[in-house]
């Protein structure tokens, strides 16, 4: 964005000083309160907004808009074509790959056996009235499909179901989970299906979640097991371009955001503790803003890192991927 170094140095101490201030907020509610307490979209600006102009109002609550029409009917839009009267996933390689076009996958009966055993799995974890809803739907398709960056490397797949006659369409997808990058310093997770510790983590810290998130696990096309969670794979799911926003723009998103993972600590944490941790003082905000500057720093210098070997021809690199 091109901000000065004040500028940023603002923005981070804002947002973590939005933390702090609700940690302690959330400190003095009941739990019931905690658990119920929630933002609407529009109350996300008149909340946060105050320094916008009706211009900035807008621009920020433009994202908000569009995630309302990120549904599956969208993606099918998107993503699929009519193949011989049914509906099936696009070959976009190597972003999007169909089941049909993997070529290290069994054809015929086992591949019919390998997509039960994943919708199977899957049906087993979900409550009685959420799969008595998933009951409605019809598989049609599957596919491999390139996820963002913070899970680049990981297994991901999408699965196409109908409903009656062929409509009504549901895109799921299954993002591989694997263990938690804390495990080596903490006990093991008390979930034997890393999978499910994703899952009950969303539903605990989330004010809202996917009806239908879930876990599975199944073996896979390299034949070793593999744990998966599984929601919607666009469910009025919003996000902002921070790269076009303004100063006072960024300063309204990342208020929100240090609400929003308050809220999350508040029902998932010892909000008590949190809160008598970060104390009434700014020193808390004031540490985290040159950390967050030297994090930063370090990030551009690992960049220039991997474009110089790139450079030097030390690695491979696939364009578009």
């Amino acid at each position: 964005m091109g901000l000065s170094p004040s500028a940023r140095r603002g923005l981070v101490t804002a947002c973590v000083r939005e933390y702090r201030k609700w940690m302690r907020g959330f400190a003095g509610e009941s739990h019931l309160d905690v658990w119920y307490d929630r933002l609407i979209a529009s109350e996300l600006v008149e909340r946060f907004g105050g320094r916008l102009g009706d211009k900035g109002r807008i621009l920020f609550t433009k994202p908000l808009a569009r995630g309302r029409r990120k549904t599956s009917v969208r993606v099918v839009t998107k993503l699929t074509e009519t193949v011989d009267g049914e509906l099936r996933f696009r070959h976009v390689p190597p972003l999007l790959v169909p089941m049909r076009a993997m070529t290290d996958v069994a054809h015929g009966q086992e591949e019919a056996e390998f997509v039960r055993d994943v919708i199977s799995e899957y049906t087993e974890s979900l409550d009685d009235e959420r799969r008595y809803l998933f009951a409605s739907y019809r598989f049609v398709d599957l596919a491999r499909k390139v996820v963002g960056v913070g899970s680049v490397g990981t297994r991901a797949i999408i699965c196409l179901l109908v409903g009656r006659d062929g409509r009504d369409p549901l895109v799921l997808q299954a993002k591989e989970a694997q263990a938690s990058v804390l495990e080596p310093y903490f006990a093991p997770s008390q979930y034997e299906n890393h999978g499910e510790r994703v899952v009950r983590g969303q539903r605990i810290s989330h004010a809202a979640v996917d009806i239908f998130l879930s876990w599975q696990r199944s073996t896979g096309f390299d034949g070793n097991e593999h744990d998966f969670y599984v929601r919607q794979l666009w469910d009025w799911k919003a996000s902002i371009d921070l790269s076009t926003m303004t100063e006072w723009g960024s300063h309204s998103y990342t208020r929100a955001c240090g609400w929003s993972l308050a809220r999350a600590h508040a029902r998932s944490g010892d909000r008590l503790a949190i809160a008598a941790y970060l104390g009434k003082s700014p020193a808390f905000e004031e540490a985290v803003a040159p950390f967050a500057r030297t994090y930063a720093d370090q990030n551009e210098r690992d960049h220039e890192r991997l474009l110089d070997a790139v450079a030097d021809g030390m690695g491979p690199v696939l364009n578009g991927a």
